[in-house]
């Protein structure tokens, strides 16, 4: 008999709060799952490890795993981290068929969410403003490249003044250099859309570098990240019920 189990794979913090958003998170999104064996682990910086993560999926008696990165964005943990752990799991147990979701990527349902929490600090509009987009970053050059994406799809869909985009580290611009940039422009007002799924330490140092470049001369206003809006866990929710009824389009180890 075959028993089907989720493995959610969040990226972890060693902020509690990131942490336990996660968790948080991750239970609203197994309401929508009905599946007994659901768990969750992290790819660093917190417990349960991948490894740890499997183990109990296996454990509870799971002869399939649906493996799904809690990551907004393609790069090198969604390539190379978690094919690697599977690969080192697929030796220890041979009888285990995985399956390996994808981040949620480029994700229409994803824009509105940007939207909601650029109005929820703001009016419609924003003739006298400038919108900075803040990735968490990557090496891998898709990261910029969907990012760029993301920020053009939502410039137009909702007639936006150009939507700068920048990230906290691995590649340029940096936030550092975007933040000064629209400091030293003409426009009044600076909303920060973090492009983040929970708060954390990246959330903190964000806020920190606010307080240390606002001279007073411009409105800075930092949004609320993603993963607290209503629709993020049901749009992971769909991805899951993707990859567990049309499973032969994803990869199986």
């Amino acid at each position: 008999m075959s028993m089907q189990a989720v493995l959610y794979i969040g990226h972890g913090s060693r902020s509690r709060e990131g942490v336990e958003e996660a968790i948080q998170f991750i239970d609203q999104c197994r309401r929508n799952i009905n599946l007994k064996i659901q768990e969750l682990c992290f790819l660093e910086l917190a417990k349960p490890s991948i490894t740890e993560g499997i183990e109990s999926c296996v454990k509870k008696g799971a002869t399939r795993i649906a493996v799904v990165p809690i990551l907004l964005l393609t790069a090198v943990h969604a390539k190379k981290d978690i094919p690697y752990e599977l690969e080192q799991a697929k030796s220890k147990y041979p009888q285990i068929e995985f399956i390996y979701g994808s981040p949620i990527g480029i994700h229409p349902k994803l824009i509105d969410c940007l939207f909601d929490r650029l109005t929820e600090r703001a009016s419609e509009n924003f003739e006298d403003a400038k919108i900075l987009v803040v990735g968490r970053g990557s090496s891998d050059p898709d990261v910029k490249r969907d990012l760029t994406e993301i920020a053009r799809q939502f410039e137009k869909k909702y007639a936006l003044p150009k939507v700068h985009i920048c990230f906290l580290y691995g590649a340029s611009p940096t936030f550092d250099e975007a933040l000064w940039d629209l400091i030293k422009g003409e426009k009044k007002q600076i909303y920060i859309l973090p492009y983040l799924l929970f708060s954390g330490l990246l959330m903190n140092g964000i806020k920190r570098k606010i307080e240390e470049a606002n001279d007073g001369s411009k409105q800075i206003i930092l949004c609320e990240t993603l993963g607290h809006h209503s629709a993020v866990p049901k749009i992971l929710s769909e991805r899951i019920d993707e990859l567990l009824h049309y499973k032969e389009k994803q990869w199986v180890i």
